[in-house]
């Protein structure tokens, strides 16, 4: 529907909602983690990049940290790299790790930085190596064979996890009025660089930063129970239950860990919402409107 259909008080009425969203989130950060199919479909990458701009418009700080694992995937095939995953993770050596340097720090990143810039926005793009902003160690995944005592520690190569981010640059670019684009990119103190899983990236950057909101966006409607039904707003204690029945599972629990673990860190709300639905940034931060799951403390 356009807005030439829309009654005048049907605009008015949006608007004057939106109020009391503007003044509570003026002046605020908001870090939110891009991916999925938003990435993939030329509408949904403008409904996006409009967001972001119309955010920063009304006084509202956000941040994005994008991910890029289908492109990734897609540049090692055209290269005939293979992969191999334990866990879910790619197993990165050093071949891969320059492919992955070149699809997150220099494709996505500024396809996502022109998108913003396209629609009004001053976006700038960064990864974790400039400035040492994402400082890097290796992620050890344990595993357990059933002929083993203990689980051995598996290196996955060049696949890391957040020690520490400096948020000086994120600061800088927020005063100066631009926009922060994140690619998922950090380096350790000899410099080897290393891949890290974009929601942890968001949900360590939203700690350090004391976000007010933390924004996870998926390709799912967002939490759901065992009916498929959405639960709309769940705090740590039913998410600890939830993960222990079973409810929560597979791909879900890596993003409902970083929400509790940022929650537990400082940020206000974590919400999981479907990246799917054109301006969902706008719906859940400027309106009644309920969509996808918000997570709080208590």
């Amino acid at each position: 529907m356009d807005n030439d259909s829309l009654p005048a008080e049907g605009i008015a009425t949006v608007l004057t909602q939106a109020l009391p969203y503007l003044q509570h989130f003026a002046g605020k950060t908001v870090v939110i983690k891009y991916g999925g199919n938003a990435m993939e479909n030329d509408g949904l990458k403008s409904s996006f990049a409009r967001d972001i701009v119309m955010l920063k418009a009304v006084g509202i700080n956000p941040v994005v940290v994008h991910g890029g694992g289908p492109q990734i995937g897609a540049m090692l095939k055209r290269l005939d790299i293979s992969s191999r995953f334990i866990q879910g993770m790619r197993v990165t050596d050093q071949k891969a790790m320059s492919v992955v340097e070149m699809v997150l720090g220099g494709l996505v990143n500024k396809e996502v930085v022109t998108l913003i810039n396209s629609h009004g926005g001053n976006a700038v793009g960064i990864t974790g190596k400039d400035a040492s902003f994402i400082v890097a160690e290796p992620l050890l995944v344990p595993h357990q064979a059933p002929t083993m005592q203990t689980p051995e520690m598996i290196d996955l190569g060049h696949v890391g996890q957040v020690r520490h981010i400096n948020r000086e640059i994120i600061d800088l670019l927020q005063n100066s009025g631009f926009i922060p684009v994140v690619a998922p990119i950090g380096t350790d103190d000899k410099g080897t660089s290393y891949n890290i899983n974009a929601d942890l990236v968001a949900g360590k950057l939203a700690e350090t930063l004391q976000a007010e909101k933390l924004l996870l966006l998926t390709n799912t409607p967002g939490i759901l129970n065992r009916d498929k039904e959405l639960f709309n707003h769940l705090n740590l204690t039913q998410i600890e239950s939830l993960i222990a029945d079973g409810t929560i599972q597979g791909g879900m629990i890596p993003k409902v860990n970083c929400a509790t673990q940022a929650i537990d860190q400082g940020v206000n709300t974590v919400h999981i919402m479907d990246g799917r639905i054109p301006h969902v940034l706008l719906l859940e931060l400027l309106t009644d409107q309920k969509v996808g799951t918000l997570i709080r403390s208590a």
